[in-house]
């Protein structure tokens, strides 16, 4: 009861227009680039899911750049003008600064080749993901890319913040995505203070160094939120990605399966759906063929038929008249400044990873930020080492006072 009062205190933060949303790499699972008319028929798919009213109209992307080309726009961007889908734009920074230069030049091509026509669609910016996470003990022990440091990292954020200047994408808040265990590492603060929001990536299912259950993925979900809110200071926290798997192999006591992914869905998803920026861990990542594990909604082909309920309708009424009796105690919004006149990778062993390898199934390390690779998790629990720290995936949450959720728990 006290983890939900948590959440529910959480959610209540959040306004009416948060971003709802998922994932989306810019290449198939094989690897083969994504087309506009692709990304168009995912976007136009997901926001017409069965049980969901339409509202999953976002997505998050984790690179600028098309698959195959050194520097051309990602083709997601004419997809979403198109289809009217709100974006959450990644630059993809644990490749080094020639190819980070590569992000930068596809991000001035977005500038100026589509302007205007993004007013309104632009949730935010994230410089990264899980680049503190691939920088840590733990994700260099588990083969993961080199990943990037905090100064580099704030390097990165002071060139978006020139490319964007007096643009139409220059009142988009500039954030970055990490595992929660990165943002409690105060070796990495230089980054918190970098950022206008927070990208949390948080998964119950990799937290096999205490109880992970389904029964209790609730609990692990709610520490995981008020470790990060306790550390970044009130910045707005923005969930980046977080999930349960419907197949593949049991970590701990967490099994992957269409029941568990359902009362996951039920018990963290429904609360936060509409009252905080969220971008579900994930819309489809077996096409054409299923990673191990798999966390998509639907399957292999494109259908607005999700494997499992998506209806938040049966969840027990407590979980909205406890976000209603908390937003006295809740402070700050968590909806992103998009454009003019708008409104996982793996997971570690804390369970904060997510599959950011740039994928709509990403995985951490195992392909590329477009990539819709395979969920790779951290074995071991992070080490707190100076100038590093740990991450998997991002998920993002309307921002409650730390001290609040954590006398809560």
């Amino acid at each position: 009861m006290r983890a939900s009062l948590s959440l529910a205190a959480v959610y209540a933060a959040a306004t009416a227009s948060a971003f709802q949303g998922f994932n989306y790499g810019s290449t198939f699972i094989d690897g083969k680039a994504k087309a506009q008319s692709d990304f168009e028929s995912e976007f136009k798919t997901a926001a017409s899911l069965e049980g969901t009213n339409g509202a999953f109209t976002s997505g998050r992307l984790y690179t600028m750049v098309q698959g195959g080309s050194t520097n051309d726009v990602i083709s997601a961007i004419p997809a979403a003008i198109s289809t009217k889908t709100t974006l959450l734009l990644g630059l993809w920074a644990s490749a080094g600064d020639a190819a980070f230069a590569n992000e930068l030049e596809a991000l001035k091509k977005t500038v100026s080749q589509y302007g205007s026509q993004l007013n309104g669609l632009i949730a935010g910016i994230s410089v990264g993901s899980e680049d503190l996470y691939r920088h840590s003990p733990t994700g260099i022990a588990n083969g993961e890319f080199s990943g990037a440091e905090p100064s580099i990292l704030v390097k990165y954020f002071e060139q978006v913040r020139e490319v964007i200047k007096n643009s139409p994408l220059s009142s988009a808040p500039i954030g970055h995505v990490d595992t929660w265990t990165a943002w409690v590492n105060g070796s990495n603060k230089a980054v918190i203070d970098a950022c206008d929001w927070i990208g949390m990536d948080a998964y119950p299912y990799f937290e096999d160094t205490k109880p992970n259950s389904i029964s209790d993925s609730k609990d692990r979900w709610a520490e995981a939120l008020a470790a990060t809110q306790g550390a970044v200071g009130g910045k707005p926290v923005w969930v980046a990605e977080t999930g349960w798997p419907v197949s593949g192999k049991t970590v701990g006591a967490a099994v992957p399966s269409l029941e568990n992914a359902k009362k996951f869905w039920n018990d963290v998803g429904c609360p936060m759906f509409g009252k905080t920026n969220v971008w579900w861990y994930t819309f489809q990542d077996s096409s054409p063929t299923t990673p191990n594990p798999s966390f998509g909604v639907i399957g292999s082909t494109l259908t607005t038929k999700p494997l499992y309920d998506l209806s938040c309708d049966s969840v027990s009424s407590s979980s909205s008249a406890l976000a209603s009796a908390s937003s006295t105690n809740t402070a700050a919004t968590a909806t992103g400044t998009a454009t003019d006149g708008a409104s996982p990778s793996a997971s570690q062993s804390s369970g904060s990873g997510g599959g950011s390898g740039g994928g709509s199934g990403g995985g951490s390390g195992t392909g590329g930020p477009g990539t819709n690779g395979t969920v790779s998790v951290p074995t071991t629990a992070p080490t707190v080492v100076p100038g590093s720290s740990a991450t998997t995936t991002t998920f993002s949450v309307v921002v409650l006072a730390g001290a609040i959720v954590l006398a809560m728990l």
